[in-house]
C-alpha cells in the first residue's frame, strides 16, 4: 500500500482505498485501475492524495495530453470488402461521426477544460454559501461561467453540452447545464445583459439545497419512499434559505424556491400557479426538465431533443409559462432543421420541414427519398439525432 500525491499517480496504478470527495461522492472504487482521464478528474475534484496498491512498475509516464481527459472517440465504421454495396449512404456515415469530430476540435477541448474548472469552482461556491465562511461575488461567478457561453451561439452551446453528457452527472454539472440553457432561453426572450447575468447565477445556484440532502438518497436508483421524496422536495426551501442568508437578491432566491412549481398548480413546495411563479423560476423550470431528460440515468438512456419536445407537448404545455415554453421548443426544433435523425422503425433521414403545430413530429426525407410526415405517421417517431 502506498499513499501518493495526485501529481505522482500514473496510469495502471490500482486504487486500494476508495477515492471519495469531501461531499461523499465516490470517484473511484477499490480495485479501480487508474487511467489518464481519471487522474485528471481527481485534480478537478481537489483530491490531494490517493492510496494505491504496491508493486506498480515505475516506468516513465507519458505526459498528460488533452485527449486523455476527453471521452474516448468513437471509431469510424470500417469499410467492408466490396461485395454487394450496402444501402448506407455516405451522409449517414458522416453524421454518425459528428460527435467525434466535435469532440476532437479545439473549441470543444477548451470548453471541456473550462467546464471542469467551473464544476470545481461551483463546488467551492456551494461550500462557502453553506458554511458561511466567505463572501460570494456575483461578478466572479459570471466571469468564471463566461468562458462557457462567450462568443458562442445558443445552438453551438447546446451541441457542446450534448457532447459533455457522458462526462459527469453531478449536481454541479447539472447546475452548470441549467445555467447555460436558461441563459439561452433568456437571449431568445431578449432579456437585457444584466438580466441574463442574474438568470445565469440563478441557474448555477438553483439546486444548492441538494447539498444538504444525504447523497445516498439523492443517488438512490430504486423507488423512493414517501419520506425520502419529501426530503428531496425540501431542497427548494433549503436552497432559498441559504441564498437569502448569503445575501442574494429575491429573484435568485425565488428561482431556488420555485423552480419545481408548475403553472397548473401541480408543483411544489407551495402549489403556486401561473403568475404567482417568478419569471426566473419559470425559465429555470424548463431548463431543469430539459437537462434532466437529455441526461442518462441508471434506469433509462438519455432522450433526444425531439423526444423531450414530445414530452412537453404531451403535458399540453399547461405546466409551463406559455410564452417561455413555446419560444424554447420552437427554437430547439428549428435548430435541428436539416439534421440527420434515426426513426423508431429503423430508418434514417434528414429533417426537411418543422411542423409548427407539432414541433416534435417534422417531415423527414428518408434514405430512398420518401417523405415521411411524422404528424400523420403517428406510430413512427424520432429516437435520436445523429
Amino acid at each position: 500500500m502506498a499513499k501518493l500525491e495526485v501529481k505522482k499517480l500514473k496510469p495502471g496504478m490500482v486504487v486500494e482505498k476508495a477515492i471519495v470527495t469531501k461531499r461523499g461522492q465516490t470517484i473511484a472504487k477499490v480495485g479501480t485501475e487508474l487511467d489518464s482521464k481519471l487522474i485528471a478528474r481527481l485534480s478537478f475534484y481537489k483530491i490531494e492524495e490517493v492510496v494505491v496498491e504496491d508493486g506498480f512498475n515505475d516506468e516513465p509516464a507519458k505526459p498528460l495530453e488533452l485527449e486523455d481527459v476527453l471521452p474516448p472517440k468513437k471509431e469510424e465504421p470500417k469499410e467492408e470488402p466490396k461485395q454487394e454495396p450496402k444501402k448506407e449512404p455516405s451522409k449517414i456515415r458522416e453524421s454518425m461521426s459528428y460527435t467525434s469530430r466535435l469532440q476532437s476540435n479545439q473549441e470543444f477541448q477548451d470548453f471541456q477544460l473550462s467546464y471542469s474548472e467551473n464544476m470545481a469552482a461551483l463546488e467551492e461556491t456551494f461550500d462557502t454559501i453553506i458554511f458561511g465562511d466567505g463572501n460570494i461575488s456575483e461578478e466572479t461567478l459570471i466571469k468564471n461561467a463566461e468562458s462557457l457561453f462567450a462568443s458562442k451561439t445558443s445552438i453551438q452551446m447546446f451541441d457542446l453540452l450534448h457532447c459533455m453528457k457522458s462526462i459527469d452527472d453531478s449536481v454541479y454539472a447539472h447546475s452548470i447545464n441549467v445555467a447555460l440553457i436558461s441563459r439561452a432561453i433568456g437571449k431568445w426572450l431578449k432579456l437585457s445583459r444584466e438580466q441574463l447575468n442574474e438568470l445565469t447565477i440563478a441557474g448555477l445556484l438553483h439546486d444548492i439545497g441538494k447539498a444538504e440532502i444525504p447523497s445516498e438518497i439523492l443517488n438512490k436508483t430504486g423507488k423512493l419512499t414517501d419520506e425520502e421524496f419529501e426530503l428531496i422536495k425540501s431542497h427548494a426551501l433549503k436552497g432559498s434559505k441559504l441564498l437569502k442568508k448569503a445575501g442574494f437578491n429575491s429573484d435568485i432566491q425565488f428561482a431556488a424556491l420555485q423552480h419545481h412549481e408548475r403553472s397548473d398548480g401541480s408543483g411544489y413546495p407551495r402549489g403556486l400557479e401561473a403568475d404567482e411563479i417568478s419569471d426566473f423560476a419559470s425559465i429555470i423550470a424548463i431548463a431543469d426538465v430539459y437537462d434532466a431528460m437529455t441526461s442518462a440515468r441508471s434506469y433509462r438512456t438519455p432522450k433526444c431533443a425531439f423526444q423531450v419536445i414530445a414530452a412537453f407537448e404531451e403535458d399540453g404545455l399547461k405546466k409551463y409559462n406559455t410564452k417561455y415554453i413555446l419560444t424554447f421548443l420552437e427554437r430547439i426544433a428549428n435548430a435541428y432543421q436539416n439534421s440527420m435523425v434515426m426513426l423508431s422503425d429503423g430508418r434514417s433521414g434528414k429533417i426537411v420541414y418543422i411542423n409548427k403545430s407539432r414541433l416534435s413530429r417534422p417531415i423527414v426525407q428518408v434514405d430512398d427519398n420518401e417523405m415521411v410526415d411524422l404528424s400523420r405517421e403517428t406510430d413512427i417517431s424520432i429516437t435520436s439525432i445523429m
